[in-house]
């Protein structure tokens, strides 16, 4: 029970930093369904069943310059198991902000490629709806062959998102690499997805 109340007080101080649901989801790695249990939550309404989901924190990870590397080698390894068995070549790691551009910068030095990054933007006044653009200040997409890289695939709706914004600029995604498929899927958008740790409920 104290990882719920320690996710609860989570999202309540992220909302009151104003954060709107979807950001709080992706700050938490939860579904909205879930922020919004939380918040619920916190103010006492108990009546509301929880949502089925799982509360993802890899802060081990994050806060270590070496684990992150290694584990950044691993995601390279099995990233090229795929490009091995779709006989495809990468020029590119595309990094999903925030939280997959760490990765993503680590895999681009092993790979010896360039380095995208994908921001997402959300408008507090249109939560539902997933904005984003390539920055600037990066490598450009346009007819490359990438990798995305982020940390957690929840609903796979920001994934699918990216992948479509890569090919309306000409760039073929040949693989995804993450830490959790929350998804549990083999493809999004027919890309293959190759995580870290896939999760697979068992109903």
């Amino acid at each position: 029970m104290k990882n719920i109340e320690n996710l609860i007080q989570k999202a309540v101080e992220l909302q009151s930093n104003g954060l709107t649901s979807r950001q709080i989801a992706d700050e938490l790695n939860v579904s909205r369904d879930t922020v919004t249990w939380l918040l619920t939550r916190a103010k006492k309404d108990v009546s509301t069943p929880a949502p089925k989901d799982i509360s993802v924190n890899w802060v081990n990870i994050g806060k270590n310059a070496y684990r992150l590397r290694n584990i950044s080698k691993v995601l390279c390894d099995m990233a090229l198991e795929t490009l091995e068995q779709t006989d495809d070549d990468v020029d590119l790691i595309v990094g999903i902000g925030l939280s997959g551009v760490p990765l993503a910068s680590l895999m681009a030095e092993e790979f010896g490629t360039d380095l995208a990054v994908f921001h997402t933007h959300y408008d507090p006044a249109d939560d539902k709806h997933l904005k984003g653009d390539f920055s600037g200040n990066f490598s450009s997409v346009k007819g490359k062959k990438c990798v995305i890289v982020d940390d957690v695939i929840t609903s796979g709706y920001t994934m699918m998102e990216v992948i479509k914004r890569l090919r309306e600029e000409d760039c073929k995604p040949v693989a995804i690499a993450v830490l959790v498929d929350k998804k549990g899927a083999e493809l999004i958008s027919d890309v293959p997805v190759r995580p870290l740790v896939r999760i697979v409920r068992v109903d």
